[in-house]
Protein backbone atom coordinates (compact mmCIF):
# COMPACT_ATOMS: atom_id res chain seq x y z
CA UNK A 1 0.00 0.00 0.00
CA UNK A 2 1.18 3.54 -0.72
CA UNK A 3 1.67 6.14 2.00
CA UNK A 4 -1.69 7.81 1.40
CA UNK A 5 -3.57 4.51 1.69
CA UNK A 6 -1.78 3.71 4.93
CA UNK A 7 -2.66 7.12 6.34
CA UNK A 8 -6.28 6.44 5.43
CA UNK A 9 -6.22 3.24 7.50
CA UNK A 10 -4.88 5.25 10.43
CA UNK A 11 -7.54 7.90 9.95
CA UNK A 12 -10.32 5.31 9.91
CA UNK A 13 -9.11 3.67 13.12
CA UNK A 14 -8.78 7.05 14.79
CA UNK A 15 -12.26 8.07 13.62
CA UNK A 16 -13.76 4.95 15.17
CA UNK A 17 -11.88 5.46 18.46
CA UNK A 18 -12.94 9.11 18.78
CA UNK A 19 -16.49 8.41 17.61
CA UNK A 20 -16.89 5.74 20.29
CA UNK A 21 -15.44 7.98 23.01
CA UNK A 22 -17.88 10.72 22.04
CA UNK A 23 -20.75 8.21 21.95
CA UNK A 24 -19.90 7.18 25.51
CA UNK A 25 -19.95 10.85 26.53
CA UNK A 26 -23.34 11.41 24.91
CA UNK A 27 -24.71 8.26 26.56
CA UNK A 28 -23.54 9.50 29.95
CA UNK A 29 -25.31 12.80 29.16
CA UNK A 30 -28.55 10.88 28.42
CA UNK A 31 -28.48 11.99 24.79
CA UNK A 32 -28.23 8.35 23.65
CA UNK A 33 -30.56 5.75 25.18
CA UNK A 34 -30.81 1.97 25.18
CA UNK A 35 -27.80 -0.32 24.95
CA UNK A 36 -24.48 0.96 23.63
CA UNK A 37 -21.70 -1.53 22.80
CA UNK A 38 -18.43 0.25 22.05
CA UNK A 39 -15.60 -0.86 19.78
CA UNK A 40 -12.55 0.68 21.52
CA UNK A 41 -9.55 -1.61 21.06
CA UNK A 42 -10.96 -3.60 18.16
CA UNK A 43 -10.56 -0.94 15.44
CA UNK A 44 -7.93 -2.86 13.47
CA UNK A 45 -10.36 -5.70 12.81
CA UNK A 46 -13.02 -3.66 11.00
CA UNK A 47 -10.60 -1.34 9.21
CA UNK A 48 -8.27 -4.10 8.08
CA UNK A 49 -11.14 -6.29 6.92
CA UNK A 50 -13.02 -3.64 4.95
CA UNK A 51 -9.83 -2.51 3.20
CA UNK A 52 -9.40 -6.04 1.84
CA UNK A 53 -12.89 -6.40 0.35
CA UNK A 54 -14.64 -5.11 -2.76
CA UNK A 55 -17.22 -2.30 -2.45
CA UNK A 56 -20.06 -4.67 -3.40
CA UNK A 57 -19.09 -7.54 -1.08
CA UNK A 58 -21.67 -8.11 1.64
CA UNK A 59 -20.98 -7.27 5.29
CA UNK A 60 -23.00 -8.61 8.21
CA UNK A 61 -21.92 -8.10 11.83
CA UNK A 62 -23.17 -8.31 15.40
CA UNK A 63 -24.43 -5.54 17.68
CA UNK A 64 -20.94 -4.03 18.28
CA UNK A 65 -21.34 -2.41 14.90
CA UNK A 66 -20.52 1.33 14.93
CA UNK A 67 -16.90 0.78 13.93
CA UNK A 68 -17.86 -1.53 11.10
CA UNK A 69 -20.40 0.93 9.69
CA UNK A 70 -17.87 3.77 9.76
CA UNK A 71 -15.12 1.63 8.22
CA UNK A 72 -17.49 0.58 5.45
CA UNK A 73 -18.14 4.21 4.54
CA UNK A 74 -21.35 5.07 6.36
CA UNK A 75 -21.70 8.78 7.14
CA UNK A 76 -20.59 9.64 10.70
CA UNK A 77 -23.49 12.07 10.77
CA UNK A 78 -26.01 9.35 9.93
CA UNK A 79 -24.50 6.86 12.36
CA UNK A 80 -24.56 9.33 15.26
CA UNK A 81 -28.12 10.39 14.39
CA UNK A 82 -29.14 6.73 14.47
CA UNK A 83 -27.65 6.38 17.95
CA UNK A 84 -29.76 9.39 18.93
CA UNK A 85 -32.86 7.75 17.41
CA UNK A 86 -33.34 10.66 15.00
CA UNK A 87 -34.79 10.76 11.51
CA UNK A 88 -31.41 11.65 10.03
CA UNK A 89 -30.02 8.27 11.07
CA UNK A 90 -29.00 5.41 8.81
CA UNK A 91 -32.42 3.81 9.22
CA UNK A 92 -34.36 6.93 10.16
CA UNK A 93 -33.91 6.39 13.88
CA UNK A 94 -35.66 3.02 13.83
CA UNK A 95 -32.72 0.74 14.56
CA UNK A 96 -30.47 2.52 16.99
CA UNK A 97 -27.05 1.36 18.09
CA UNK A 98 -27.47 -2.38 17.57
CA UNK A 99 -29.13 -2.32 14.13
CA UNK A 100 -27.09 -0.05 11.89
CA UNK A 101 -27.72 -0.68 8.18
CA UNK A 102 -26.32 1.08 5.11
CA UNK A 103 -27.78 -0.45 1.97
CA UNK A 104 -25.70 1.67 -0.43
CA UNK A 105 -22.52 0.21 1.06
CA UNK A 106 -23.79 -3.40 1.23
CA UNK A 107 -23.65 -3.18 5.01
CA UNK A 108 -26.49 -5.28 6.37
CA UNK A 109 -26.01 -4.31 9.90
CA UNK A 110 -25.74 -5.36 13.44
CA UNK A 111 -27.93 -8.08 14.91
CA UNK A 112 -28.94 -8.08 18.56
CA UNK A 113 -29.78 -11.80 18.58
CA UNK A 114 -26.51 -13.52 19.47
CA UNK A 115 -25.39 -15.72 16.57
CA UNK A 116 -28.50 -14.93 14.53
CA UNK A 117 -26.51 -13.30 11.76
CA UNK A 118 -24.57 -16.45 10.86
CA UNK A 119 -27.37 -18.12 8.91
CA UNK A 120 -28.30 -14.79 7.33
CA UNK A 121 -24.71 -14.35 6.21
CA UNK A 122 -24.81 -17.81 4.68
CA UNK A 123 -28.05 -16.81 2.95
CA UNK A 124 -26.38 -13.80 1.33
CA UNK A 125 -23.62 -16.13 0.13
CA UNK A 126 -26.25 -18.45 -1.37
CA UNK A 127 -27.61 -15.50 -3.38
CA UNK A 128 -24.12 -14.64 -4.63
CA UNK A 129 -23.53 -18.25 -5.62
CA UNK A 130 -26.92 -18.62 -7.31
CA UNK A 131 -26.74 -15.40 -9.31
CA UNK A 132 -23.01 -15.68 -10.02
CA UNK A 133 -22.22 -12.17 -8.76
CA UNK A 134 -18.69 -13.02 -7.62
CA UNK A 135 -19.39 -11.39 -4.27
CA UNK A 136 -18.07 -12.63 -0.95
CA UNK A 137 -19.98 -12.29 2.31
CA UNK A 138 -18.09 -11.39 5.47
CA UNK A 139 -20.08 -12.44 8.53
CA UNK A 140 -18.60 -11.49 11.88
CA UNK A 141 -19.54 -12.51 15.40
CA UNK A 142 -18.24 -12.49 18.95
CA UNK A 143 -16.62 -15.54 20.52
CA UNK A 144 -19.73 -16.23 22.62
CA UNK A 145 -21.76 -16.67 19.42
CA UNK A 146 -19.83 -19.83 18.57
CA UNK A 147 -21.69 -21.72 21.30
CA UNK A 148 -25.08 -20.95 19.74
CA UNK A 149 -26.98 -23.41 17.56
CA UNK A 150 -27.40 -21.00 14.64
CA UNK A 151 -23.61 -20.65 14.43
CA UNK A 152 -23.29 -24.39 13.79
CA UNK A 153 -26.24 -24.38 11.40
CA UNK A 154 -24.58 -21.62 9.38
CA UNK A 155 -21.20 -23.33 9.39
CA UNK A 156 -22.69 -26.65 8.30
CA UNK A 157 -24.75 -25.04 5.52
CA UNK A 158 -21.78 -23.04 4.22
CA UNK A 159 -19.53 -26.08 4.03
CA UNK A 160 -22.22 -28.36 2.64
CA UNK A 161 -22.99 -25.95 -0.23
CA UNK A 162 -19.44 -24.64 -0.62
CA UNK A 163 -20.59 -21.05 -0.10
CA UNK A 164 -18.46 -17.91 -0.68
CA UNK A 165 -18.59 -16.71 2.91
CA UNK A 166 -15.99 -15.71 5.49
CA UNK A 167 -17.02 -16.42 9.07
CA UNK A 168 -14.96 -14.12 11.27
CA UNK A 169 -14.90 -14.42 15.05
CA UNK A 170 -13.91 -11.13 16.68
CA UNK A 171 -12.47 -13.00 19.62
CA UNK A 172 -12.14 -10.31 22.28
CA UNK A 173 -11.71 -13.07 24.88
CA UNK A 174 -15.03 -12.51 26.63
CA UNK A 175 -18.68 -13.39 26.03
CA UNK A 176 -20.07 -10.40 27.92
CA UNK A 177 -18.14 -10.95 31.19
CA UNK A 178 -17.33 -14.66 30.81
CA UNK A 179 -13.83 -15.60 29.68
CA UNK A 180 -13.43 -17.86 26.65
CA UNK A 181 -11.82 -20.73 28.55
CA UNK A 182 -14.85 -20.78 30.85
CA UNK A 183 -17.64 -20.60 28.27
CA UNK A 184 -16.25 -22.86 25.51
CA UNK A 185 -15.43 -26.56 25.80
CA UNK A 186 -12.91 -26.55 22.93
CA UNK A 187 -10.40 -24.18 21.28
CA UNK A 188 -11.88 -21.93 18.60
CA UNK A 189 -10.19 -23.52 15.58
CA UNK A 190 -11.50 -26.92 16.67
CA UNK A 191 -14.98 -25.66 15.84
CA UNK A 192 -13.91 -24.97 12.26
CA UNK A 193 -12.15 -28.32 12.06
CA UNK A 194 -15.43 -30.00 12.95
CA UNK A 195 -16.74 -28.86 9.56
CA UNK A 196 -13.42 -29.41 7.76
CA UNK A 197 -13.41 -25.70 6.99
CA UNK A 198 -10.32 -23.78 5.94
CA UNK A 199 -9.31 -21.70 8.98
CA UNK A 200 -6.70 -19.25 10.23
CA UNK A 201 -5.89 -17.51 13.50
CA UNK A 202 -5.11 -13.80 13.14
CA UNK A 203 -3.58 -11.05 15.29
CA UNK A 204 -6.51 -8.67 15.55
CA UNK A 205 -4.41 -5.89 17.10
CA UNK A 206 -2.46 -5.55 13.83
CA UNK A 207 -4.45 -3.89 11.05
CA UNK A 208 -2.09 -5.13 8.33
CA UNK A 209 -2.24 -8.72 9.59
CA UNK A 210 -6.05 -8.56 9.48
CA UNK A 211 -6.01 -7.05 6.01
CA UNK A 212 -3.69 -9.74 4.67
CA UNK A 213 -5.73 -12.55 6.23
CA UNK A 214 -9.00 -11.24 4.81
CA UNK A 215 -7.36 -10.79 1.39
CA UNK A 216 -6.38 -14.47 1.45
CA UNK A 217 -9.78 -15.55 2.70
CA UNK A 218 -11.67 -13.50 0.12
CA UNK A 219 -9.55 -14.88 -2.73
CA UNK A 220 -10.13 -18.43 -1.47
CA UNK A 221 -13.91 -18.01 -1.14
CA UNK A 222 -14.32 -15.99 -4.34
CA UNK A 223 -12.50 -18.64 -6.38
CA UNK A 224 -15.13 -21.25 -5.50
CA UNK A 225 -13.11 -23.17 -2.92
CA UNK A 226 -15.73 -22.65 -0.22
CA UNK A 227 -16.07 -20.92 3.14
CA UNK A 228 -13.27 -19.66 5.38
CA UNK A 229 -13.16 -19.34 9.17
CA UNK A 230 -11.02 -16.64 10.80
CA UNK A 231 -10.38 -16.51 14.53
CA UNK A 232 -9.25 -12.92 15.06
CA UNK A 233 -7.71 -12.33 18.48
CA UNK A 234 -8.51 -8.85 19.77
CA UNK A 235 -9.61 -7.09 22.95
CA UNK A 236 -12.20 -4.51 23.94
CA UNK A 237 -11.07 -1.83 26.33
CA UNK A 238 -14.49 -1.04 27.78
CA UNK A 239 -17.12 -3.27 29.35
CA UNK A 240 -19.52 -5.35 27.31
CA UNK A 241 -21.81 -2.32 27.06
CA UNK A 242 -22.15 1.06 28.73
CA UNK A 243 -24.41 -0.70 31.26
CA UNK A 244 -21.56 -3.04 32.27
CA UNK A 245 -19.39 -1.86 35.21
CA UNK A 246 -16.70 -4.29 33.97
CA UNK A 247 -15.78 -5.65 37.38
CA UNK A 248 -15.17 -9.20 36.11
CA UNK A 249 -11.96 -8.49 34.23
CA UNK A 250 -8.55 -8.01 35.81
CA UNK A 251 -7.38 -4.40 35.41
CA UNK A 252 -3.80 -5.54 34.86
CA UNK A 253 -4.99 -7.69 31.96
CA UNK A 254 -6.68 -4.69 30.37
CA UNK A 255 -3.52 -2.60 30.84
CA UNK A 256 -1.38 -5.30 29.19
CA UNK A 257 -3.63 -5.43 26.13
CA UNK A 258 -3.57 -1.64 25.84
CA UNK A 259 0.21 -1.85 25.41
CA UNK A 260 -0.61 -3.51 22.07
CA UNK A 261 -3.00 -0.74 21.05
CA UNK A 262 -3.67 -1.12 17.30
CA UNK A 263 -3.59 2.61 16.53
CA UNK A 264 -0.35 3.35 18.36
CA UNK A 265 1.31 0.19 17.09
CA UNK A 266 0.39 0.98 13.48
CA UNK A 267 1.87 4.46 13.80
CA UNK A 268 5.10 3.18 15.37
CA UNK A 269 5.63 0.08 13.23
CA UNK A 270 4.34 1.22 9.83
CA UNK A 271 3.79 4.97 9.53
CA UNK A 272 6.88 6.43 11.17
CA UNK A 273 9.23 4.23 9.11
CA UNK A 274 7.44 5.60 6.02
CA UNK A 275 8.37 9.15 6.99
CA UNK A 276 5.08 10.14 8.62
CA UNK A 277 5.62 12.63 11.46
CA UNK A 278 3.85 13.35 14.74
CA UNK A 279 2.73 16.61 13.16
CA UNK A 280 1.06 14.69 10.32
CA UNK A 281 -0.82 12.51 12.80
CA UNK A 282 -1.85 15.51 14.90
CA UNK A 283 -3.38 17.10 11.80
CA UNK A 284 -5.36 13.90 11.12
CA UNK A 285 -6.58 13.79 14.71
CA UNK A 286 -7.72 17.42 14.53
CA UNK A 287 -9.67 16.66 11.36
CA UNK A 288 -11.21 13.52 12.87
CA UNK A 289 -12.34 15.39 15.98
CA UNK A 290 -14.03 17.99 13.78
CA UNK A 291 -15.88 15.22 11.92
CA UNK A 292 -17.07 13.71 15.21
CA UNK A 293 -18.21 17.06 16.61
CA UNK A 294 -20.04 17.74 13.36
CA UNK A 295 -21.77 14.35 13.64
CA UNK A 296 -23.00 15.21 17.14
CA UNK A 297 -24.26 18.60 16.01
CA UNK A 298 -26.09 16.98 13.09
CA UNK A 299 -27.67 14.36 15.36
CA UNK A 300 -28.85 16.91 17.89
CA UNK A 301 -30.40 19.05 15.16
CA UNK A 302 -32.11 16.11 13.44
CA UNK A 303 -35.84 15.84 14.21
CA UNK A 304 -37.49 12.91 15.93
CA UNK A 305 -39.12 10.46 13.49
CA UNK A 306 -42.71 11.44 12.76
CA UNK A 307 -45.32 9.21 14.35
CA UNK A 308 -47.11 9.27 11.03
CA UNK A 309 -44.32 7.05 9.66
CA UNK A 310 -44.72 4.36 12.33
CA UNK A 311 -45.83 1.69 9.84
CA UNK A 312 -43.33 2.64 7.12
CA UNK A 313 -41.07 -0.22 5.96
CA UNK A 314 -43.12 -2.87 7.80
CA UNK A 315 -45.27 -3.98 4.88
CA UNK A 316 -44.13 -4.54 1.31
CA UNK A 317 -46.97 -2.31 0.07
CA UNK A 318 -48.27 0.90 1.64
CA UNK A 319 -50.98 0.26 4.20
CA UNK A 320 -54.26 1.67 2.98
CA UNK A 321 -56.78 3.39 5.23
CA UNK A 322 -54.39 4.06 8.11
CA UNK A 323 -54.50 7.26 10.13
CA UNK A 324 -52.77 8.74 13.14
CA UNK A 325 -54.90 8.98 16.26
CA UNK A 326 -52.95 10.72 19.01
CA UNK A 327 -49.88 8.64 19.79
CA UNK A 328 -51.23 5.54 18.06
CA UNK A 329 -51.85 4.54 14.47
CA UNK A 330 -55.18 2.81 14.01
CA UNK A 331 -57.06 1.53 10.97
CA UNK A 332 -59.31 4.26 9.64
CA UNK A 333 -63.00 3.63 10.15
CA UNK A 334 -64.86 3.39 6.89
CA UNK A 335 -68.60 3.78 6.50
CA UNK A 336 -70.78 2.44 3.74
Amino acid sequence: MDKESLLNLYRQMLLIRNFEDKSAEMYASAKIAGFLHLYNGQEAVAVGSISALNPDDEIMVNYRDHGWALARGASPRAVMAELYGRSGGTTGGRGGSMHLVDVDHHFWGGYAIVGGQTVLGAGLAVAAQYFGTGRVTLCTMGDGSTNIGTFHAGMNWAKLWNLPVIFMVENNQYAMGTAYDVHSAVPMLTKAAGYEMHAEEVNGMDVMAVREAVCRAAEYARSGKGPVFLNVLTYRYRGHSMADPDVQRNKNEIAEWKKRDPIHAFAADVLFPKGVTEKDLAAIEKDVMAVVEDAVEFAENSPEPSRATLYDHIYSQPVANMQVDGSLIKPAVTTK
